[in-house]
């Protein structure tokens, strides 16, 4: 009975936390502490649970891998390489309907191989991708939701910060689910693309009239389309962005280098072909304490997220929400469904990661004991969380939107109407996911 109150307390109190706006580390780590004092009732336990933990989990050679190949992707996003892939895909797109829109999401995909990082493509692409569509004529809302859903392959493709997180979790191997995310990250790629020519060809006013013609004057910045700029050094400079990506995933794959060792030699390689396109030492200071501000309160999470994934299961809460899910009747399409729900409704109020440790070590045995495959269920969780990023009426990567454009008319409503397509493309992947987990799986089972 008392390890029924315990589960009931803990469960409770971190809900209660978490959407009271206390930071998911604090609310983890003071309700994890809660549930050991409560079961144990001794502080000295308690103290010596929560330092062993700490060692335990932070020792560990893979968290090593979150810092570095955020470095790789800040160093590669200052040395101007976005708006490189950006005016390269323009440039070569230009016998496409919506050639900006199209240049837009495979900048985005290219984007995602080296940040990993959703927010980071949507706030960078605002402001490069954004103007642009304006100069020529496209609908403000079709530019938004195309910046804003095409944000979301930052998760899914690799080298991806949730699937590090997710990995690290539930010890699934780094590499298998990098490569699970590159067929997913393509398919998804594809269909987005799909939806912005079909739209340009059925609704041309949408772009401009076919986007061909220069409606206005550039208000919001300076061109960065390169409709003059010499082909050659941006070939040059996407090259070598294209280089590092296959360089350091290749490596991984075929086990040249562990996945922290390759983050190491991307986050060098990052470094010097930053060095190359004239960044500054000021800026390589700068990068790097950005990198150290972004990555200690993460490590912080993934601590206190191991602290409570050990308390749940001293309660035996996982295992008593395994045996409720299952009692239920629904199977497993059922069950999944439930969990996809809880995702989506989770994303649109709190932050990719602090749902992923919140989640994954309550469904991971769950999705297992149903025999799901552990990759296709990693690829369909990352999906759903990045769904709820589009959902009102807190999707977070439309309110980066919103605070990145250079233009201070846009109004939220218009991103989420613009969101909508992309928001059905991911469910309609998800759906593919569950129907045809081979579709994540094929690579990593070669």
């Amino acid at each position: 009975m008392l390890q029924s109150t315990d589960m009931i307390v803990i469960v409770v109190v971190v809900l209660a936390l978490v959407f009271g706006g206390v930071h998911i580390a604090v609310a983890l780590g003071v309700t994890a502490v809660l549930g050991v004092y409560l079961m144990l009732g001794d502080i000295e336990v308690v103290r010596t649970f929560v330092a062993n933990t700490a060692y335990e989990a932070l020792r560990d050679y893979v968290f090593a891998v979150i810092p570095l190949f955020i470095l790789m992707g800040d160093f590669v996003a200052k040395c101007g390489a976005a708006r490189d892939l950006y005016t390269l895909g323009n440039r070569l797109s230009r016998w496409l309907p919506a050639r900006l829109a199209v240049a837009t999401i495979i900048s985005n995909a290219l984007f995602a191989f080296v940040t990993g990082v959703s927010i980071a493509a949507a706030a960078a692409f605002s402001r490069i991708a954004y103007p642009e569509m304006q100069r020529f004529g496209y609908e403000r809302k079709f530019s938004l939701g195309c910046i804003a859903g095409s944000a979301c392959l930052g998760m899914l493709i690799p080298p991806s910060v949730l699937m590090i997180v997710w990995a690290v979790l539930t010890e699934l191997s780094l590499g298998k689910l990098f490569l699970a995310g590159v067929l997913p990250g393509l398919l998804l790629t594809a269909c987005f693309i799909i939806y912005v020519v079909a739209a340009a060809l059925l609704n041309p006013a949408i772009v401009g009239e076919g986007g061909g013609k220069v409606v206005a004057p550039a208000p919001l910045s300076a061109a960065v389309t390169g409709e003059d700029e010499p082909l050659g050094p941006l070939l040059l400079s996407t090259g070598l962005v294209l280089v590092l990506i296959a360089g350091v995933l290749c490596g991984i794959w075929f086990g040249f280098f562990t996945p922290t060792e390759g983050a190491g030699v991307g986050a060098v390689a990052a470094l010097l072909l930053a060095v190359a396109k004239g960044i500054t030492p000021r800026e390589v200071w700068e990068v790097i304490l950005n990198v150290g501000r972004t990555t200690g309160p993460l490590l912080l999470l993934l601590f206190c997220a191991q602290l409570y994934s050990r308390v749940l299961s001293m309660t035996g809460f996982t295992e008593t929400a395994k045996n409720f899910l299952l009692a239920t009747g629904t199977g497993a399409y059922g069950i999944l469904a439930m969990m996809l729900v809880i995702w989506i409704m989770l994303g649109c109020l709190i932050d990719s990661i602090s749902i992923i440790l919140l989640t994954v070590p309550i469904f991971h045995p769950i999705a297992a004991q149903l025999g799901i495959d552990p990759l296709a269920f990693a690829i369909i969780g990352i999906l759903a969380v990045e769904t709820g990023l589009l959902t009102p009426p807190f999707g977070l990567l439309v309110f980066t939107v919103k605070a990145a454009a250079p233009d201070r008319e846009v109004q939220l409503s218009e991103i989420f109407r613009g969101s909508v397509p992309y928001w059905l493309i991911l469910i309609l992947v998800i759906i593919a996911l569950v129907v045809f987990p081979q579709i994540a799986t094929f690579l990593p089972h070669l």
